[in-house]
């Protein structure tokens, strides 16, 4: 039923004139590709053997075609020499959704693009897989892809009239419970007027590229990835507001926690840090964006959503 609905609807769009290819995005955040490519950095997550023998053989491949490459894993201190100093040209992240993440917080600040090549289960942010990059890598050398310039949030931690730390955010940040299991309280205030006060496991501001992370998992909207919002979640509200908040990119959100319960602080799943009762989290739209590479045409997000919802690759076998 679900392979008729979409050749019905595929048909119906073909039919009315109008190309499968029509252009949907938004153009301020699109930006072509770079000149040429002559040094890449093909980075790994920590301690994946299978993931390392796939790097080398790209890497050999890339050798073939004049452009040099460096295999290694995100947490090397090389690579982070290397990407200061400019001599990297663009990051290829081999593995699943998490390298892809690690990926964009290296490359963010400097300004680099990154290819995800999906080696994991889900893969929602890599545009190919281990079967098809033999075959899409030729158009990265031919200068035939697009950057998708992907919002990213700032998240300043407070602590009284302190800044204690500043985190870059390409999927969410996260105020949520601590190792007692049982709700907080958190008021959201935006523009320094109260949106709301939860009683909840937790409170999200997610990018439009995170609501189709943990945001969706908790009953959030689906927000395209051209899109530049602040997305605001309650985790498990109890009989308090439990609607998501969507809020213009020049919306200040200023997250606290209520005394008496101890909370954590997350960014993009990295490990969360002690959230006292006097802290607070401000989230603005960050200055830094992440370069996506892109081969295929803007329907991509939503064919891959439809893949995605039908049957849940993270699941595997039971």
């Amino acid at each position: 039923m679900a392979t008729c609905a979409r050749n019905l609807i595929q048909s119906a769009w073909n039919q009315s004139g109008e190309s499968s290819t029509k252009v949907r995005y938004n153009n301020q955040i699109m930006s072509t590709q770079l000149p040429s490519l002559k040094n890449v950095a093909i980075v790994l997550r920590p301690g994946s053997n299978d993931t390392l023998i796939e790097g080398a053989t790209i890497q050999s491949w890339l050798k073939t075609r004049g452009v040099n490459s460096l295999v290694t894993t995100t947490d090397k201190l090389r690579l982070r020499r290397e990407i200061e100093s400019g001599v990297v040209d663009m990051l290829i992240a081999l593995g699943g959704d998490g390298t892809m993440l690690r990926a964009g917080h290296l490359a963010a600040p400097h300004g680099l693009p990154i290819l995800g090549i999906n080696l994991g289960k889900f893969g929602f942010l890599m545009q190919l897989s281990r079967a098809d990059w033999q075959e899409k890598l030729p158009r990265l050398l031919d200068g035939d892809y697009k950057i998708e310039n992907r919002m990213m949030l700032k998240a300043e931690l407070w602590h009284l009239q302190e800044l204690v730390s500043t985190s870059h955010v390409i999927n969410e940040v996260v105020v949520a419970r601590g190792r007692v299991v049982r709700p907080i309280r958190i008021r959201a205030a935006v523009d320094g007027y109260m949106l709301a006060g939860y009683v909840a496991d937790g409170l999200i501001a997610a990018t439009p590229t995170g609501s189709t992370a943990y945001a969706l998992a908790v009953g959030g909207p689906i927000m395209p990835p051209e899109l530049r919002n602040i997305l605001i979640v309650p985790v498990a509200p109890h009989l308090s507001m439990d609607r998501a908040a969507i809020l213009p990119e020049g919306a200040s959100v200023e997250i606290t926690v209520d005394c008496d319960h101890e909370a954590l602080m997350s960014v993009d799943g990295h490990e969360p840090a002690a959230f006292g009762n006097n802290n607070r989290v401000r989230v603005t739209a960050s200055e830094l964006v992440a370069k996506f590479v892109v081969f295929q045409d803007p329907g991509y997000f939503y064919r891959n959503l439809s893949n995605y919802m039908e049957q849940n690759p993270s699941i595997g076998d039971f």
